[in-house]
């Protein structure tokens, strides 16, 4: 049996005249710009496919992280707003997109929006009547219970799933248990969509890998990434890891002093250390040193060699692991001869330190076998930027395959499996719903309630 076997699919969904609320990753807003359009247009295939079906469509996402994490305020600027997407959409595609107002909770909106206005009932009936090829949600984390928990996460869920007549949800890169990704599914006939499929489906080429497995992840935090970074190096035969994780791993293992890295960081890289089982780590051997995080500026980075540095050793600060670390033979036999290797790493502080990622990517490329996977935003973009020649090659390449979010690609190597994600858990507890129709009524919603 395949593993979608199991899964309730968009092509599976009676959406014929039916309103359709469907959640998408199309978090690529930037500083109120669009960094890449990728996730938009991966995308496409769905929204295309249930117009095609006669389906309306909702669409709704999150956009950056518009809420303080000290205090809970939640700023609704351009800087986070939809609108660089709906305009994305509107003019590459002629969409009519209809954009509702909310209701917020005061004046200086901190609070977010407080649920969904009953205004928009009148939106959904032109929806209906083909006034709107689809309606476009506000930032879902501009709505005040989407990251919570308890009375008001369901709450907001009711409004939601109360618009539409079904659910779907193609934002696989988007795994974490919010309102929007797991509280439709528990009140109307909810389904996975082409792209969460697609990603689900190569995911099981990192589950059940071919031999030799090599995953290459980098990062910033431990802390998040401990649980997944050991069921890594249960599952592959060599791990190499970049970024601000390899610089908190070096200082753990050597003792080196290196610039601007906290030290409960180290900290957690040492409980990594005494945890994992790091024989199976390959150390990118040469790193980069800078006295400036502002640019790669002559006479003021420079390359070491980690095994000639002495234990103790201060540095300044380690922007990128150099093209040397990926011409020794360990590192080239290693990557040349997998069958499967995940990259879920950008190994350089970009724009300025790109050459580590950029060798890195060059030497992945030269094995001709391999499957290979990347994930995450940013090595997509890094690679492309980087390597803009070869990532045309990959397009048509299907060894290659790139995942929109390295994240949940992480998650569901700690879950063990991709039916671990709450959102796709989610759909599947919502199997047996038998579908209905309705008209969609929200309750109206009164401020400081």
């Amino acid at each position: 049996m395949k593993l979608l076997d199991n899964l309730p699919r968009v092509q599976e969904a009676d959406v014929y005249e039916k309103v359709v609320l469907m959640r998408v990753d199309h978090n690529v807003i930037k500083k109120g710009k669009i960094k890449d359009p990728a996730r938009i247009e991966a995308t496409i295939p769905t929204i295309l496919r249930i117009i095609r079906d006669g389906g309306h469509i909702i669409l709704m996402t999150h956009v950056g992280r518009p809420r303080d994490k000290k205090t809970g305020a939640i700023t609704m600027s351009p800087e986070t707003s939809v609108q660089p997407i709906v305009e994305y959409l509107e003019h590459k595609y002629g969409f009519r997109i209809g954009t509702p107002e909310m209701q917020i909770t005061d004046p200086g909106g901190k609070n977010g929006i407080l649920g969904i206005d009953t205004s928009i009932n009148q939106m959904i009936r032109e929806l209906r009547d083909n006034k709107w090829d689809m309606l476009y949600l506000p930032n879902t984390r501009w709505f005040h219970a989407e990251e919570l928990e308890g009375d008001e996460a369901d709450h907001l869920g009711e409004q939601m799933a109360s618009l539409a007549d079904v659910y779907v949800n193609d934002a696989f890169g988007s795994w974490q248990p919010h309102v929007s990704t797991v509280k439709p599914p528990e009140h109307i006939p909810s389904y996975a969509g082409l792209l969460m499929q697609l990603e689900i489906e190569n995911l099981e080429d990192i589950f059940r890998p071919q031999r030799p497995f090599v995953g290459i992840v980098a990062g910033s935090k431990y802390d998040t990434k401990i649980g997944p970074l050991n069921a890594l190096l249960d599952r592959a035969d060599h791990v190499i890891l970049g970024g601000v994780l390899y610089n908190a791993y070096l200082a753990a293992k050597y003792g080196f002093h290196i610039e601007g890295l906290a030290e409960s960081e180290i900290e957690s890289a040492r409980q990594f250390i005494a945890t994992a089982d790091i024989e199976r780590l390959l150390e990118p051997r040469f790193i980069v040193e800078s006295d400036t995080m502002d640019g790669k500026i002559e006479g003021k980075w420079r390359v070491h060699d980690i095994r000639k540095l002495k234990k103790g050793a201060k540095l300044g600060y380690v922007l990128d692991a150099a093209p040397e670390s990926f011409d020794e033979a360990e590192m080239r036999e290693a990557i040349g001869n997998a069958g499967t290797i995940f990259t879920n790493a950008v190994m350089g502080f970009t724009p300025h330190f790109g050459d580590g990622s950029k060798a890195l990517y060059e030497c992945i490329g030269a094995n001709d076998n391999a499957r290979k996977l990347f994930g995450g935003g940013d090595t997509l973009q890094d690679f492309k930027s980087l390597l803009p020649g070869l990532f045309a090659k990959t397009r048509n390449d299907r060894s290659y395959y790139f995942f929109t979010g390295g994240g949940t690609i992480l998650t569901a190597i700690e879950e063990g499996s991709a039916f671990g994600l709450a959102p796709v858990r989610a759909i599947l507890r919502n199997r047996d719903r038998i579908d209905g129709t309705r008209e969609p009524i929200v309750p109206e919603i009164v401020p400081g309630q």
